[in-house]
This record gives structure tokens, C-alpha cells and sequence, in this order.
């Protein structure tokens, strides 16, 4: 798979792109279009546009390779021309994504303030008993892996659309904070409070994912031991 060969380093790479090399081009396209459709999509109306994004951005890509001077990353360029392309579309549909300031969705408490010890506590700010963020132990199970993937794709769906940009591209994409930054032309300030905010909701629905999880999981542990402790009676005052 495309996704398990290792890029070269840019140089390299960007010199077989512009001597032609299918292959390098093909690498590249396979590991790098998911994310930028990810991306295109949160900025315009529809998935069929989003695709077409994509592939203006790849055009223009191959027509400016000659320009490229490496002052970023090669993947950072393309994401750029991704995002002036995605951006262009957007404004053309009246989606408009403002990264220069914050908005009323990035104010607010991120975790429920009753959480934490009051201020007139001996320790205030800390948190409550109980009510610390608790580590979770992953499912082995592929059927509950897949509900938990499907319940972190329902979250980061609910996000505003400039949250769920920012942590895609740091936290899924793998993006530094310098090269989000740079791709959204937002302050570093700006770009660690949203991330912080989108972070927070999606752990948040995490969390009430995992507790649902436990409680149901300590039910049915506890109704299977009553059962088997009913039958194994019934079976010792069996004649």
C-alpha cells in the first residue's frame, strides 16, 4: 500500500516530480489526497466540490513545480494551494472561514467548572474526587475499535468547522503548529486556543463514550456472575 512507503527526502522527491517520474507522483497523490479532501471539504458546501478542489490543486501543482523554492515543506506548498483554492470556493458559495480573529466559539469554559475545587477550597482549581480526566484502555475488539472510530468521526463532526480544521491538521494529519499556521494564516495564539477548545470537545465525547462503555460493560459482568451463581445452586440442590 501507497500508504506504508516511506516519502524521500524533498529534494529528491521534487526533482522526480519534475523530470516526470509517474511513480513519485502517484506516491504522493496516494498518501496526500485523503487529508486534503478532509480539508477541502470543511470549506466548501459539498463533497463533489471538495473533490474538485482537489483536483484544481494538483493541477495548479504540477504547473507551478518549476516555481517551488523550498522555503516550506513540499506537503506545506501543496496545502497551501490547497487551502487559497478551497478558500476561493468558499467565498464563491458565501462560506467564509475567519482564522485572524477569535470568535464567540472559542470563549468559554472547555471542561464543566463544577469539576474543579472552588476558590475558597484549600487547593482551588484543582479537581474535584472522581472527577479527573482517567485514562482509557482501547477495545481489542475490531466490531467496538470501529464504534470507537465512528463515535471520534461523529465528534469531530460536531466542531465548528475552524476547530475541526486545526485539530485534523495537527492531530490527525500530523501537521506541526508552525506549518497550521502558516497554512491558515493564523496567529499562533489563535491556532493554540482552538486547538485546545476542539481538543477538549472531542475528548469530552470521548469520555462519555468510555463511561457509557464501563457502566454497561460492569451491568452485564454483573448480571452473567448472577446467573452463573443462580444455576450453580440450583444445580447443587439439584437430587
Amino acid at each position: 500500500m501507497a500508504r506504508d512507503v516511506p516519502l524521500p527526502p524533498d529534494d529528491e522527491l521534487v526533482e522526480r516530480l519534475r523530470g516526470g517520474d509517474e511513480a513519485a507522483f502517484g506516491l504522493v497523490l496516494d498518501l496526500w489526497s485523503p487529508s486534503m479532501l478532509r480539508l477541502a471539504r470543511s470549506f466548501v458546501s459539498t463533497n463533489a466540490t471538495a473533490e474538485e478542489v482537489v483536483q484544481e490543486t494538483w493541477l495548479a501543482v504540477v504547473r507551478g513545480l518549476a516555481r517551488f523554492e523550498g522555503r516550506a515543506s513540499l506537503k506545506t506548498w501543496v496545502f497551501r494551494i490547497l487551502v487559497n483554492t478551497a478558500r476561493t470556493r468558499g467565498a464563491k458559495e458565501s462560506r467564509t472561514l475567519p482564522f485572524s480573529s477569535l470568535l464567540p466559539e472559542d470563549e468559554g469554559p472547555t471542561v464543566d467548572p463544577s469539576r474543579f475545587r472552588p476558590s475558597d477550597d484549600p487547593h482551588p482549581g484543582h479537581w474535584n474526587p472522581g472527577q479527573q480526566p482517567q485514562p482509557w484502555m482501547l477495545p481489542e475488539d475490531a466490531a467496538l475499535k470501529s464504534e470507537v472510530r465512528a463515535v471520534l468521526a461523529e465528534a469531530l463532526g460536531a466542531l465548528p468547522d475552524r476547530h475541526r480544521i486545526v485539530v485534523t491538521l495537527r492531530d490527525i494529519d500530523g501537521h506541526s503548529s508552525d506549518e497550521v499556521c502558516e497554512l491558515l494564516d493564523i496567529s499562533p495564539g489563535n491556532q493554540r486556543v482552538i486547538l485546545h477548545r476542539a481538543r477538549a470537545a472531542v475528548r469530552a465525547r470521548l469520555e462519555t463514550y468510555f463511561a457509557t462503555a464501563t457502566a454497561t460493560t460492569a451491568t452485564s459482568t454483573a448480571a452473567a456472575s448472577t446467573a452463573a451463581a443462580s444455576t450453580a445452586a440450583q444445580r447443587r440442590g439439584a437430587p
